[in-house]
């Protein structure tokens, strides 16, 4: 099943065995409406009439098919698998004995692909979910070595000066201090897997953070040995870009969505006032018209109107 093509060796072992012409499986996939057909030898022309499960059918007995040929089919889990031997030579009733002793095999075969491509589509909507929210893992070695890591990650390291891949794959924060810090807690980690998470803020503008955690997954550890993964949650746009998107997204004038963006960071009506270089007052006032244009209740429905809505995924 993890051939490419799918199942190359299992059809050319069985177009040996049977000394067959032909062999052929066609995948059908109830779910996805999808179709896979897979060959060895002369290409056959599959059955299109309707087969009970788990009985091998001669070509006589199938509209269109030739007399040497033997089918069968294996249903399952959202899965439907036909498979043909074409072989003249040999006698129809061993072809039909082998076929039939290979059904319950094909069967269990089916069920682990069904359950391969499950999680290939959990995986990718959780792969779209973090790309939508720019969220990435890194796993790293004891000397903050890259052993492993996700694509939005690898795209964050080629985006960002924040954090970059030096020599020999040691990740480095721009930051000296951030740098040292985020050693410390990795030379930690490997010596304490019970060690707790340690957040650490990258930038501010761009917003960036990272959560480091000790690894816990073995199968990300790989031969390097991972003792700790960094968790990367940043924001793609600046500051400006995010002012502007306020404007469009909530009809704000300039100074209003400033000041929207810094509540929608956490920050207090007078610690945004200071930034801005406003009045307190002023602040007030402004945050009452933010409050009014976005329809946020208070501070705590701004930051979800802003950071949960369709801004978000700019």
């Amino acid at each position: 099943m993890f051939e490419q093509p799918m199942w190359r060796t299992f059809l050319r072992q069985l177009l040996r065995v049977c000394e067959a012409e032909g062999v052929a499986i066609v995948l059908d996939s109830a779910d996805q409406g999808g179709r896979i057909a897979l060959g060895e030898g002369v290409p056959l022309a599959m059955p299109e009439a309707a087969m009970r499960e788990g009985r091998v059918y001669a070509g006589e007995e199938l509209d269109g098919a030739a007399g040497g040929l033997r089918a069968v089919r294996i249903g399952g889990s959202g899965l439907d698998l036909t498979m043909a031997v074409m072989a003249p030579q040999i006698p129809g009733a061993e072809i039909a004995s082998l076929l039939s002793a290979l059904v319950p095999h094909l069967k269990v075969a089916l069920q682990v692909l069904a359950a391969i491509e499950r999680e290939r589509g959990r995986a990718s909507v959780s792969a779209e979910a973090a790309r939508r929210m720019n969220f990435g893992w890194i796993a790293v070695d004891e000397r903050c070595r890259i052993v492993d890591l996700d694509a939005q990650a690898e795209r964050f390291l080629e985006r960002s000066g924040a954090l970059r891949r030096g020599p020999y794959d040691r990740l480095f924060p721009s930051a000296p201090a951030i740098d040292r810090q985020l050693t410390a807690i990795v030379k930690a980690m490997a010596g304490d897997r019970r060690h707790r998470p340690r957040a650490i803020n990258l930038s501010h503008d761009p917003w960036i953070d990272i959560l480091v955690a000790p690894m816990r997954v073995e199968a990300l550890a790989g031969d390097s040995k991972a003792v700790a993964v960094i968790y990367l949650r940043g924001d793609r746009s600046s500051s400006a870009d995010r002012h502007e998107q306020l404007v469009d997204l909530f009809d704000l004038t300039p100074a209003e969505a400033r000041l929207a963006w810094s509540l929608a960071q956490g920050l207090s009506i007078a610690e945004a006032a200071e930034e801005h270089g406003l009045t307190v007052e002023t602040a007030r006032y402004y945050s009452k018209r933010i409050y009014a244009k976005t329809g946020a209740r208070g501070q705590v429905d701004l930051v979800r109107n802003i950071l949960t809505g369709v801004l978000a995924l700019a």
